[in-house]
């Protein structure tokens, strides 16, 4: 069975936002294994500054390279990313895995965003768009992509 790991900074925190997820990843069950790594994040004063600022998107960066797996596909979350349609994403993900791998890592980043590092270790840098998302609604997003994706793979009346 396929399995996505989804590395993301902060918590939920919010009731509807944990029964979207919740709902997403009972829906995936029929397609892959799915498990959420959530990363604390770094807390800094409430105006940092520019140190402040790259020295928390370096630590967590950390974090997250130390929970991506071996031979994971490795996906970072950013606004740089390349902006696939929902049926691209799909076969993306398609050809990836008839290439011979079974096992995805999606990276959601905190209030500052990835690390160079995170970014550079990443198979495919992606992005939903140029729109600026909290970190926890785009895990929502995510998940309900990767669930269109593989709704898509297998033809279901989902994607219309």
């Amino acid at each position: 069975m396929i399995k996505i790991n989804i590395i993301a900074v902060g918590k939920l925190k919010e009731s509807y936002l944990c029964d979207a997820c919740a709902e997403y990843l009972k829906r995936l069950k029929a397609f892959a294994k799915t498990e959420i790594i959530e990363i604390g994040e770094y807390r800094c004063s409430d105006n940092p500054s520019p140190s402040e600022i790259k020295t928390v998107i370096e630590k967590e960066g950390e974090i997250i390279l130390s929970k991506i797996p071996k031979g994971s596909f490795v996906i970072p979350m950013c606004i740089e990313g390349k902006q696939l349609s929902s049926e691209d994403f799909s076969s993306k993900l398609s050809e990836v895995m008839l290439g011979g791998c079974g096992e995805f890592t999606f990276i959601i980043g905190g209030s500052f965003g990835l690390s160079d590092k995170v970014k550079q270790a990443g198979n495919l840098k992606l992005s939903f768009g140029k729109i600026t998302l909290p970190h926890q609604l785009m895990r929502v997003v995510l998940l309900e992509q990767i669930y269109r994706a593989f709704s898509i793979m297998n033809n279901s009346k989902y994607h219309k």
